[in-house]
């Protein structure tokens, strides 16, 4: 035979669409050309495949070698075509049963000697290759990786020879069995026990989670807004295994550091730094790669000094926030990275941090406090739900405040509200739009008077109406209140600080 097909998968963002490689060997001068947009370190495969499949005591034929991988126009990049186009070479010079390839999909890098090198993005190659109902043979270096998957039939190999070996009948490769324990559900260490005092921040911090709002904590430094802020990720509903899968996908891909696998299940916590760049923070690059937002996709993105941060870089997040997705376009290609996370951030109400004390600390101007806050734009502020001032407490205060009640316990009633937003409506309220909120958020015509009075005093926008009214939703959810009632949007009116802090300057 001189014509042979193997399957394989390329890395597309999270996506992993199957490639097909196709070996054709014809009389001639011997050659090996590689078409198909491969990259460099794929066209420098045909090196390492010639090697390794001599040094598996094979032979690696004498004849005009074309090796195509289709689709044609889809980039191809990394050593994770080589099992397949070393498979697809011996296939067609009759060294290993072509026929028995085709319910394979093969994916690894070859080192010199023909040994297996594990290869990063697999995860999603296992878990689409699953879709597709074949067996996916890999090294046994990513065996870890594709053991979070419940289903699917995966392969070890450590070799060429050892992969020929198992499809001429010869030798049996190891089946990746589930990690039972990956699958069980670790609570994060911070707890909300160890917050004392602040009970407006930790009732706002149990709205936000309820609801997937957005929520951005005020105050002067040092009263426990990072410290807050840290607690949410372990009082938020439990992953999904289909949203860890998801969040795990895009680690596999991003060239994080192996702790991802230990902490799957638990929602991720992103805090990056104010100096970070737009590309770090939504993703990017000539190979782009996700960013902050992505890695922080089903958890928490917490931005602390929320003013020292570029405007330009904060106002790359108001599409992703809308949207849970952010698209990176190339010249020749776009690829999408899920983005739904939950952003909390904190900042100091003036330039000092001390506005409002009663000590007279703050010395900062009118002029200098409007241009601080100025630093985060109107239209970004404008998608946080929840503004919350965390006042400084006295030492005696905190000592003789009694412990909050622990995570666990908060957790149980966020999980009964957001049960009752999916029963209701199929999503949290922080995603209500349309008809939907006007069916589950509509007010009697007194409250409704009010609330337009009131809004009208506040100078809200529309789209600060419409957060109120979510927001006041998930507090309704959380007293079980089949209505939205008067106390409700009082409360939810009460959880907007910084128009009062505009206000007042």
């Amino acid at each position: 035979m001189s014509l042979a097909k193997v399957y394989t998968r390329a890395q597309l963002g999270i996506e992993s669409p199957q490639v097909q490689v196709e070996v054709h060997l014809s009389n001639g001068l011997p050659s090996l050309s590689l078409v198909g947009m491969p990259e460099t370190a794929v066209r420098e495969s045909k090196d390492r495949v010639r090697s390794a499949i001599i040094n598996s005591q094979f032979e690696f034929p004498a004849k005009r070698i074309t090796i195509n991988l289709a689709p044609a126009d889809l980039p191809k990049e990394g050593g994770r075509y080589d099992l397949a186009i070393a498979l697809g070479i011996l296939a067609a010079s009759d060294q290993i049963p072509a026929d028995a390839l085709e319910k394979y999909e093969f994916i690894g890098e070859l080192a010199l000697s023909g040994a297996l090198q594990p290869v990063s993005g697999v995860l999603p190659s296992a878990l689409q290759c699953t879709e597709k109902q074949r067996i996916l043979i890999l090294p046994a270096g990513n065996a870890a990786e594709v053991s979070l998957c419940s289903t699917g039939d995966y392969r070890i190999a450590s070799g060429l020879s050892e992969v020929t070996a198992f499809l001429h009948g010869q030798h049996q490769l190891t089946q990746v069995q589930p990690n039972l324990d990956a699958f069980a559900l670790t609570r994060l260490g911070d707890d909300l026990q160890d917050v004392r005092g602040q009970p407006q921040a930790r009732r706002a911090l149990e709205i936000a989670a309820s609801g997937q709002h957005n929520l951005l904590f005020i105050g002067p430094p040092g009263t426990g807004k990072t410290m807050l802020a840290s607690r949410l990720p372990g009082i938020l509903p439990p992953m999904t295994e289909d949203e860890a899968l998801v969040s795990a996908s895009i680690y596999s891909i991003s060239h994080q550091d192996d702790g991802w696998k230990q902490r799957w299940r638990q929602r991720p916590f992103r805090a990056p730094h104010h100096t970070a760049s737009g590309v770090a923070l939504v993703g990017g690059g000539g190979n782009p790669k996700p960013g902050e937002i992505s890695l922080a996709h089903g958890g928490v993105l917490f931005l602390d000094e929320l003013p020292e941060y570029s405007r330009k870089v904060l106002d790359v997040l108001r599409e992703p926030l809308e949207s849970g997705r952010i698209v990176i376009s190339r010249a020749n290609r776009s690829i999408t990275f899920p983005a739904r996370f939950q952003l909390i951030a904190a900042m100091n109400p003036c330039p000092c941090g001390y506005f409002g004390d009663p000590s007279g600390r703050c010395h900062c101007s009118q002029e200098q406090i409007r241009r601080y806050q100025g630093q985060t734009s109107g239209p970004l502020l404008d998608r946080i739900d929840l503004h919350i001032e965390v006042p400084p407490l006295p030492v005696a205060v905190l000592q003789q405040a009694p412990p909050s009640e622990p995570s666990e316990q908060v957790q149980q009633r966020v999980i009964a509200a957001r049960a009752r937003q999916i029963q209701r409506q199929g999503c949290p309220n922080a995603e209500l739009s349309g008809a939907t909120r006007d069916r589950v958020c509509a007010l009697r015509e007194d409250d409704q008077t009010w609330l337009l009075d009131t809004i009208e005093r506040l100078q809200l926008s529309a789209r600060g109406y419409h957060r109120l009214l979510n927001v006041a939703r998930t507090i309704a959810d959380l007293a079980e209140a089949e209505h939205i009632e008067k106390i409700h949007l009082m409360e939810a009116l009460g959880y907007r600080s910084l128009d009062r802090y505009r206000q007042v300057t």
